[in-house]
C-alpha cells in the first residue's frame, strides 16, 4: 500500500509537472505563476539586462527578445530540488532554462554573455549595463550549476535506494497480499491506471524523441558556439588593433596641428615682410621719379648751355672777352660734372640704402640752390653780352 501511494502521488506530481512545462512552452503566464507557488519555486538572484536569442535560421545573428532591459531571475524548485532561470517581458515568458551539470556560461566582451540550452533548443544571449554585472550572473550560474550537479547525484542516489528498498519488500508475499485486498485487483488497478500509464509512455516516447532531437542539436550548437568564439576573438583583435589605430591617427593629428601652428606663424612673420617691403618699394619709386625730374632738368641746362657755345662760336671778336667767360663756362661745365657724378652717386647710394635718404634730399637742395644761382649769374652774362653787342 506503501508503495502504490508513493508511486500515485509520483504520477500526481509527474502530471502536475508537465502541465506546468505546457503552460509555459503556450505562453499561459497566469496558469504559470499559480502553479510556481504550488510548486514551492522561489526567487533567489535578480538582475536586469537584455535579453537576446539566437536567429534560428542564421545559427550566427542575434535576435532581440526584449525591446528593454527585463528581470532576469535565478529560480530554486525545492519540491523537484532543480534551478531555472526565467525572464518575463509583460505577459510573455522570453527565458524559461533549467540549469543542468552540462550547461556552461561564456563571457563572450566586456558585458555580453551567453548560454546554450539543448532542451530549449536555442542558445541565449545577455547584455549587461555594466562589467560587473556579468560578472555576478556568472558567478551565480556555475555556483547554481554546482548546486544542480551535487542535487542529480543525490536524486541518483535515493532512486537506487528506492529501487532496492522496493525489490526488499517485493519478496515480502504477506504485506503484498494486504496491500491487493485494501486497494482492490491486479485488474481492477489496470482498469483504472490503463489511460494514465498509456499517457506517461506517449510522453515517454516523446520525451526520448526531444532528447534524441536535442542531442544531435548539442553538437551542433556546440559547433556554432566555437564559431563565435572564434568570431568573437576575432572581433577582440580587430577591435584591438583599431584602438591601436585611433592612437596613432591621434599622435599624427597632434603633430600635424602642431606644424600647422607654427607654419601659421611663419606665415604672419612673412606677411610683415612683405608689408615693410611694399612700403620700401614705394620709397623708392618716388626717389625714382624725383631723380627722373633732376634728370630732365639737367638735359635742359645741357641744351642751354650748347646753345651758348654756338653763339660764341659765330661771335670771333668777342673771343679775348669772353676768355674769362668761357673760363667761367668751364667751371659751370665742370660743376656740372661733379654735379652729374653727385647725382649718379646720390642713384646708387638710394639703391643701396634707404638710410641717406635724407642727407640726398639736402644735397640736392644745394646743388639747385647752386645751379640756381649759376644760372642766374650766365642769365646775366647773356644779358651782358647782348648790350656789347648792341653797343657794337
Amino acid at each position: 500500500m506503501t508503495l502504490l501511494l508513493v508511486s500515485t502521488a509520483a504520477t500526481l506530481s509527474s502530471q502536475s509537472w508537465r502541465e506546468k512545462e505546457v503552460c509555459l512552452q503556450t505562453r499561459d503566464f497566469s496558469n504559470w505563476r499559480i502553479e510556481k507557488k504550488d510548486l514551492g519555486e522561489q526567487p533567489i538572484f535578480t538582475t536586469r539586462a537584455h535579453v537576446f536569442q539566437i536567429d534560428p535560421s542564421t545559427k550566427k545573428n542575434w535576435v532581440p527578445a526584449s525591446k528593454q532591459a527585463v528581470t532576469v531571475s535565478y529560480f530554486y524548485d525545492s519540491t523537484r530540488n532543480s534551478y531555472r532561470i526565467i525572464s518575463v517581458d509583460g505577459a510573455k515568458v522570453i527565458i524559461n532554462s533549467t540549469i543542468t551539470p552540462n550547461m556552461t556560461f561564456t563571457k563572450t566582451s566586456q558585458k555580453f554573455g551567453q548560454w546554450a540550452d539543448s532542451r530549449a533548443n536555442t542558445v541565449f544571449g545577455l547584455g549587461f549595463p555594466s562589467e560587473q554585472q556579468l560578472t555576478k550572473f556568472a558567478e551565480k550560474f556555475q555556483e547554481v550549476k554546482e548546486a544542480a550537479k551535487l542535487a542529480r547525484d543525490r536524486s541518483q542516489e535515493k532512486i537506487e535506494t528506492s529501487s532496492n528498498h522496493s525489490q526488499e519488500s517485493g519478496r515480502e508475499t504477506p504485506s503484498s497480499t494486504r496491500a491487493s485486498s485494501v486497494n482492490g485487483t491486479d485488474d481492477e488497478k489496470a482498469s483504472h491506471g490503463g489511460p494514465a500509464e498509456t499517457h506517461l509512455k506517449s510522453e515517454n516516447d516523446k520525451l526520448k524523441i526531444a532528447l534524441a532531437q536535442s542531442s544531435s542539436n548539442v553538437k551542433k550548437w556546440e559547433t556554432e558556439l566555437q564559431t563565435l568564439r572564434e568570431s568573437n576573438a576575432r572581433l577582440t583583435t580587430a577591435l584591438q588593433e583599431s584602438a591601436a589605430s585611433i592612437e596613432h591617427w591621434k599622435k599624427q593629428f597632434s603633430a600635424c596641428k602642431e606644424e600647422n601652428d607654427q607654419l601659421r606663424s611663419k606665415i604672419e612673420e612673412l606677411e610683415e615682410q612683405c608689408n615693410e617691403i611694399n612700403k620700401e618699394k614705394e620709397r623708392n619709386a618716388q626717389l625714382s621719379r624725383r631723380l627722373q625730374e633732376l634728370e630732365t632738368e639737367l638735359q635742359d641746362k645741357e641744351l642751354e648751355l650748347e646753345e651758348l657755345r654756338k653763339q660764341g662760336e659765330i661771335i670771333p671778336q668777342l673771343m679775348s672777352e669772353c676768355e674769362s667767360v668761357s673760363q667761367q663756362l668751364q667751371d659751370a661745365e665742370n660743376k656740372n660734372k661733379d654735379l652729374e657724378e653727385k647725382v649718379r652717386t646720390l642713384r646708387t647710394e638710394v639703391e643701396e640704402s634707404k638710410h641717406r635718404q635724407t642727407n640726398l634730399k639736402t644735397e640736392l637742395k644745394n646743388f639747385l640752390d647752386v645751379l640756381d644761382g649759376k644760372i642766374d649769374e650766365l642769365h646775366d652774362f647773356r644779358q651782358g653780352l647782348s648790350k656789347l653787342g648792341v653797343d657794337n
